[in-house]
């Protein structure tokens, strides 16, 4: 994303320069398109405005000036969005010319400051990682008081020599330790990065998608990750008619514009009762001044009050203006869709007094110009207008240059029938495009339903524009007005410089107001399901955000983020003035937050996890990546995520799409699963190899029961095959139903402790029991230590197929379906066990045993049937006593755990505060 090459000033010449050559103090030329090459101070602008949504989150340009900043104390605070004379490091002009002195490059530019807090953010271990330990360190004590019982036992009771007790005890020992753990731990990450891969989701570290599955939080930026990061034409209001524009069209059609008399046809909640002017001015239509500078993020900005004539009747009930009353009422006609005749005309103005230029195929790759005008291009291009076509047929003979400081363009163009019709062959047309409190005051008519035949304009209804802009301004709209003028055939010359005057001083209005352009940065669609989804989940999802308070909470109700429990949203502005005591409140209060700055935004994560939050953090933008480091999850987007957020992420997402969290989420509950199932196989099976022994021996046998080949053995198949069972296990059903897991919620806890010693005591008891039946029965120590072997490992079959289901029973045909590789698993097994059972020199030279006899495997039957029984009793006997859902399990079980208190890195300063006046 950062520049390849500048355009500098040396020796009074311009030259092109690579932008690694950049150095403070070099004058930079800036125009339409460019990627600024470094920090600029701005010596001089000409409309200048950039494109800041990957660094401060604006969907919109920013207004760049010359004008100094009034700053305190200290400089640094003020936030990066209110520098209104800086252009930044790899942001995009996307209008006006402009030129700059280099202050600052590469490392030390305010993206080289992100790069820094990315680099120097700690990482914590995550919470399967330390209780893996804690397992380790635990199972490492219990298996050295077991081989030195063993050692006792040998050396003390069936006296054997020193050095061959010690070999039994190490025999034990071997057994016991769980050397194939950290392999199948490794192995289930990977089956779930695998698994997660061919969903879009990319993970960067295998340990982060157990993480997902804890997330209590997920902190989304909403610029780019919950909207499409596109400016887009949401309704069209004329004078008596809406039309609702699809903004997930992909195909170009009229239909894509309905009819739809209902859609934002009233004010939003809050705003109800509040006077009109009082709405615009909340609104993000309106133009807002910082307390220390001039920044605009929206070039149509409102900066004039707005009054209707009525207003006071108008505040205490808009809802309550009856169709009849209304003066300007809309038609009973709901669901058709005009042509694209209709739609040329009535978004001509839209399209020719524009410079701006579409991307390939409507899209945004190739696109040029401000986002808020191609947003009315790309709803008539997606509307089956030729959108080239129309800028073809009447070109530009005089235009008026848009200026933030009287907030319209205008353009003067030849007529042309397929545009104006047929009433205005002997005029030339004006279209002017511009902020509504600039236009509706120059409004003389109104086109009825965006008709500008000569019988269809009627007198302007100011009040009734008024409260349209109050309206859509109330749901988070930002307002565009299109009027339209005649003029008298030769009353401008080709290329004639025009003035604001041209427009404001005609001595009365002449205008006439075509329709209101409602545009927004849309959510995407998926996201709306999603965020259900993870609600469902236990999971709340927090949208962070350097937009508007309004935009924010309009998004925000969209997405189904703004309920009872979480109605309001709050500032940077806000969080900046808390205490620490008081962030920690509103964090975990509020689901929207607006006019966030990094810095709060690390902040608020920084809060969620002192409450002992697992915090996640979505993002694509540069100014998210110290955010994405600091949480507990960082997501990216990969197709308009930026590389420095891919770099600070555990996670990509391929396909940009919030929904594929929801699959991060489900497949992270899977994976934490799928390890106590893998403990709940590996501990009982490696402890019953080493217990046998030391059993067997102390209940009287002369020999161990196992030798240690066999045992070794058994150690290694019973790994790679069972383990990976259960590694590779799928979601049990009911899984998304349920809260996420408690933090500090042990992996092994009271009850599967309690189904590992008894998974332990029943398979030491049916093989130390399987060797003394055959032994009495007159087999052969060979024979019987075949049948101690098989025992062994029939009855860990039996352990696997009731450890696949953690709550529900093995005894359905669930058991048959959903894991093809378990069988494989018990096939294989079955297939070695034979093999190494029967093939000569294979099993008595090497394995020390000897081919069993038909009642030899009725006996491992009918033990591995008895290990099945007994597990799953177990279970049935918990599943009543607990009489809980299936995540409720080890309820009381959860270690304290500590809040996370790593302080900021001192970097996060040098983002300041937002002070912003609201």
């Amino acid at each position: 994303m950062l520049s390849s090459d500048a355009l500098a000033i040396r020796d009074g010449k311009d030259v092109k320069v690579p932008a690694e050559e950049i150095v403070p103090g070099d004058v930079i030329k800036l125009s339409l398109g460019d990627r600024v090459p470094a920090d600029l101070r701005m010596c001089e602008v000409s409309n200048l405005a950039a494109l800041e949504a990957a660094l401060t989150g604006e969907a919109v340009p920013i207004d760049k000036t010359i004008d100094p900043i009034e700053t305190g104390a200290d400089p640094s605070q003020t936030p990066l969005g209110d520098r209104h004379n800086m252009c930044f490091s790899a942001t995009l002009i996307s209008s006006g010319a402009a030129l700059g002195v280099a202050v600052a490059t590469g490392d030390d530019t305010e993206i080289g400051t992100i790069n820094a807090l990315v680099n120097k953010v700690e990482k914590k271990k995550t919470n399967v990682l330390e209780q893996i330990d804690t397992v380790s360190k635990w199972l490492a004590v219990f298996i050295a008081i077991t081989a030195l019982a063993t050692w006792n036992v040998a050396f003390f009771i069936t006296d054997e020599s020193g050095m061959d007790a010690l070999s039994t005890a190490l025999v034990c020992a071997v057994a016991m330790i769980p050397e194939g753990l950290e392999a199948i731990v490794t192995m289930t990450y990977a089956w779930a990065v695998s698994n997660m891969a061919k969903q879009n989701a990319i993970i960067r570290a295998l340990p982060a998608v157990e993480t997902l599955g804890s997330v209590t939080t997920i902190c989304s930026d909403k610029t780019g990750t919950l909207t499409k990061n596109e400016m887009t034409l949401t309704a069209f209001v004329t004078s008596d008619k809406r039309y609702r524009f699809d903004v997930d069209a992909s195909e170009r059609k009229p239909t894509n514009f309905k009819v739809d008399n209902g859609f934002l046809s009233t004010r939003a909640d809050p705003s109800k009762y509040m006077k009109a002017s009082e709405v615009i001015k909340k609104g993000p239509s309106a133009q807002r001044k910082t307390l220390r500078g001039k920044k605009s993020s929206f070039g149509f900005g409102i900066t004039q009050s707005m009054h209707p004539t009525n207003e006071d009747e108008v505040a205490q009930a808009p809802n309550a203006t009856s169709q009849e009353d209304s003066p300007a009422a809309f038609s009973d006609v709901t669901g058709e869709s005009p042509d694209s005749v209709f739609l040329r005309k009535a978004l001509g103005g839209g399209i020719l007094c524009s410079k701006c230029s579409l991307g390939e195929n409507g899209g945004r790759k190739g696109e040029i110009g401000n986002p808020t005008e191609l947003s009315i291009l790309r709803a008539a291009y997606f509307g089956d207008v030729d959108v080239s076509a129309v800028k073809d047929s009447a070109p530009v003979i005089a235009e008026v240059p848009f200026s933030s400081e009287y907030k319209f363009m205008a353009t003067v163009h030849a007529p042309v029938e397929q545009n104006d019709g047929v009433d205005y062959n002997d005029k030339l047309i004006a279209h002017v495009k511009g902020a509504p409190d600039r236009m509706i005051p120059l409004c003389k008519y109104q086109a009825k339903n965006g008709s500008f035949k000569e019988e269809d304009l009627e007198p302007c209804d100011k009040d009734y524009w008024i409260e349209q802009i109050a309206i859509l301004s109330s749901h988070g709209l930002r307002v565009l007005a299109l009027t339209r003028g005649s003029l008298e055939k030769g009353s401008v010359q080709q290329g004639e410089q025009l003035g604001p005057e041209f427009v404001q001083e005609r001595g009365e209005p002449w205008l006439t107001i075509v329709g209101l352009c409602a545009i927004m940065d849309p959510p995407r669609p998926e996201c709306i399901d999603a965020i259900k989804i993870a609600k469902g989940a236990g999971v709340r999802v927090a949208m962070i955000t350097g937009d508007h308070k309004d935009t924010a909470l309009a998004i925000g109700g969209m997405l189904g983020l703004v309920d009872e429990e979480h109605s309001e949203a709050i500032t940077g502005p806000d969080l900046d003035a808390m205490s620490d005591d008081e962030l920690k409140i509103a964090a975990q209060k509020y689901n929207v937050f607006a006019r966030a700055s990094p810095q709060n935004k690390i902040k608020i994560v920084k809060a969620l996890q002192a409450e002992g939050e697992i915090c996640g953090m979505t993002g694509d933008g540069v100014n998210d990546a110290p955010a994405l480091k600091a949480a507990d999850m960082g997501v990216a987007m990969g197709k308009e995520g930026t590389d420095v957020a891919r770099e600070a992420a555990e996670m990509i997402l391929a396909d940009d799409n919030f929904a594929t969290i929801v699959t991060a989420v489900r497949e992270g509950r899977v994976v934490w699963d799928n390890l106590r199932k893998v403990l709940l196989v590996n501990t009982p099976i490696n402890n019953a190899q080493g217990m046998s022994v030391l059993f067997g021996l102390l209940l009287g046998l002369d020999e161990t029961p196992l030798s240690a080949i066999q045992v070794l053995y058994c150690n290694l198949i019973c790994a790679v095959t069972l383990g990976f069972v259960c590694a590779v296990e799928p979601a049990e059903d009911g899984i998304m139903d349920q809260p996420p897991r408690r933090v500090g919620k042990r992996l092994i806890g009271r009850f599967l402790l309690l189904r590992i010693a008894i998974g332990t005591i029943v398979l030491v008891a049916c093989t130390v029991g399987s060797v003394f039946w055959t032994d009495d029965m007159g087999y052969s120590l060979e024979e019987t230590r075949s049948q101690a072997l098989n025992t062994l490992s029939f009855g860990a079959i039996g352990v696997t197929m009731s450890a696949r289901f953690a709550r529900k029973s093995a005894f359905h045909c669930r058991t048959f379906v959903g894991n093809p590789i378990a069988w494989w698993s018990y096939a294989i097994m079955a297939l070695l066990q034979v093999f190494i059972t029967y093939t000569p020199g294979l099993n008595d030279a090497i394995f020390t045993m000897d081919a069993m006899d038909g009642k030899q495997w009725g006996i491992v039957v009918m033990f591995m049937f008895v290990v099945l029984v007994v597990m799953e009793t177990e279970k049935s006997i918990r599943g009543y006593i607990t009489d809980r859902q299936y995540y409720e399990e080890d309820w009381d079980e959860a270690d304290a755990v500590e809040p996370d208190t790593t302080p900021l890195p001192a970097e996060v300063s040098r983002f300041g505060k937002n002070e912003l006046a609201h």
